[in-house]
C-alpha cells in the first residue's frame, strides 16, 4: 500500500511538470486528425495497387476475337468454325461466343432504343481464355484466327490496362507522398508542442537541475506525456479511419462493378495500416525526446 501511494505521488508530481491534460490539450486531437488522414491515404494506395494486380492477373490470360462480316449467315458460320477450332487448339483453355443480343443491349444506350440489329450488323465476338500467360498465346491466336477468317481481329484484354495502370501508379504515388507529408507534419506538431512545454516549464526545469536531475531524466518526463498523447490521438484516428474504410468497402461491393470490387485491402494491407499508429507513437516519442534534449542543451 505504501509503495502504491509512493508511485501515485510520483506520477502526480510528473503530471504537474508536464504539459496540460491529454484530453484538454490540442495535441491528441491534432495527432488523431493526422493519423486519420494517413491511414485513409495508405489504405487508398494499397487498395488501388491490389486492384490493379487483380485486374492484371485476371485479364492477362484473356483475349477477344472479333469477326467483322456484314452477312449474318456467313458471320455465324465463321463463328461456329472459329469456336470449334479454338477449343481444339492446345494452349486455349476456353472459347465462348458472346451472345449477339447481349451486345445489342449494350449498344442501345448509345445508338438508341429503336436500333435494329438487322439494319446495323454487329461484329461477332468470341471470348478466349488461355491456359498460359504472356504474348505468345496472343500471337498464336492471331495467326490461327487469320488463317480461318482474314478479317478477324484479336484484342488482348491486357492491352486496355496500359492507361489505367499508369493512372493507378500515379494515384498510389500520390498516396505514398501524402503519408510522408503527414508524418512530417506530425513530427512538426510534436516539435512545437515539446518546445512550448519546455518554455512554459523552464522555471521548474531549472529547479530540477539544481536538485541534480539530468537532461535525459527531464526529457523522459516530456516524452512520456507526448507518447500518451500520441497513443490516444493515434488510436482514435486509426479507429475512425477503419470505420470509414469498412463503410466505403461496403458501398463499393454494393455497386456490383467488378472494377470497383477489385480494389480491396489484402490481409497484409491491414497489417500495414495497423503498424501506422505504432510508427506514429514511436515518431512522436523520439521527436519529443530529441527536441527537449536539444532545448535543454541550448539552455545550459
Amino acid at each position: 500500500m505504501a509503495a502504491f501511494r509512493k508511485q501515485e505521488s510520483a506520477t502526480a508530481a510528473r503530471n504537474r511538470l508536464l504539459p496540460e491534460g491529454r484530453v484538454a490539450g490540442p495535441m491528441p486531437w491534432v495527432i488523431a486528425i493526422m493519423m486519420f488522414l494517413t491511414v485513409l491515404a495508405a489504405a487508398g494506395g494499397l487498395a488501388l495497387n491490389q486492384g490493379m494486380r487483380s485486374l492484371r492477373t485476371e485479364l492477362s490470360g484473356r483475349a477477344t476475337v472479333q469477326i467483322v462480316e456484314a452477312d449474318a449467315e456467313t458471320r455465324a458460320q465463321v463463328v461456329k468454325k472459329m469456336v470449334a477450332r479454338l477449343r481444339a487448339t492446345p494452349g486455349i483453355h476456353a472459347a465462348q461466343p458472346v451472345d449477339p443480343d447481349r451486345l445489342a443491349d449494350q449498344l442501345r444506350p448509345w445508338l438508341g432504343a429503336e436500333m435494329d440489329t438487322a439494319d446495323l450488323p454487329i461484329p461477332a465476338l468470341i471470348d478466349v481464355e488461355f491456359a498460359g500467360e504472356g504474348a505468345r498465346p496472343v500471337e498464336t491466336l492471331a495467326k490461327l484466327a487469320k488463317s480461318i477468317a482474314p478479317q478477324a481481329r484479336v484484342e488482348p484484354h491486357a492491352a486496355f490496362l496500359g492507361p489505367l495502370s499508369g493512372l493507378v501508379a500515379t494515384l498510389a504515388g500520390v498516396a505514398a507522398l501524402l503519408v510522408l507529408l503527414m508524418a512530417i507534419a506530425t513530427g512538426a506538431v510534436v516539435v512545437l508542442a515539446a518546445r512550448g512545454a519546455h518554455e512554459s516549464h523552464r522555471g521548474t526545469i531549472d529547479i530540477l537541475h539544481l536538485m541534480g536531475a539530468t537532461d535525459v531524466q527531464i526529457a523522459r518526463l516530456f516524452q512520456r506525456r507526448i507518447a500518451l498523447d500520441a497513443l490516444l490521438g493515434g488510436g482514435l484516428g486509426f479507429v475512425m479511419a477503419v470505420l470509414v474504410i469498412l463503410l466505403v468497402g461496403q458501398r463499393l461491393g454494393a455497386t456490383g462493378s467488378d472494377l470497383l470490387r477489385a480494389a480491396y485491402l489484402p490481409g497484409w494491407g491491414w497489417g500495414v495500416l495497423a503498424a501506422l499508429p505504432v510508427a506514429g507513437i514511436a515518431l512522436a516519442t523520439l521527436t519529443a525526446r530529441m527536441t527537449v534534449l536539444r532545448a535543454l542543451g541550448r539552455a545550459l
